[in-house]
């Protein structure tokens, strides 16, 4: 029987704190924040880095669950997925709290 040391709540803090733990992970999650939706092509405009480079840090958001994306052929629309967002807020908060 494998005993469980970490909770789901720190696993989870894990995995966000992860996802945010790049400049331009944060900097994609505040611009996304400021607006309703915004589209890849978008973001690589706004950033100065390689698109497959930003496609990276949009995988690990993604995977993460702090933003979703939905395929508007030939484009992909990226939002932030506001449950997991507001989640990983009062995750932050209580940790902080220590």
């Amino acid at each position: 029987m494998e005993v469980k040391i970490m909770s789901d709540e720190q696993q989870k803090l894990a995995r966000y704190a992860k996802a945010l733990g790049h400049p331009v992970r944060v900097y994609v999650m505040q611009l996304l924040g400021q607006q309703s939706c915004c589209y890849s092509g978008d973001l690589s405009e706004e950033l100065p880095i390689a698109k497959s480079t930003l496609s990276q840090h949009l995988k690990e958001l993604k995977d993460a669950g702090l933003i979703q994306g939905e395929i508007e052929a030939p484009r992909i629309k990226y939002c932030v997925n506001k449950e997991n967002w507001s989640e990983a807020q009062e995750l932050f908060k209580t940790f902080f709290r220590i």
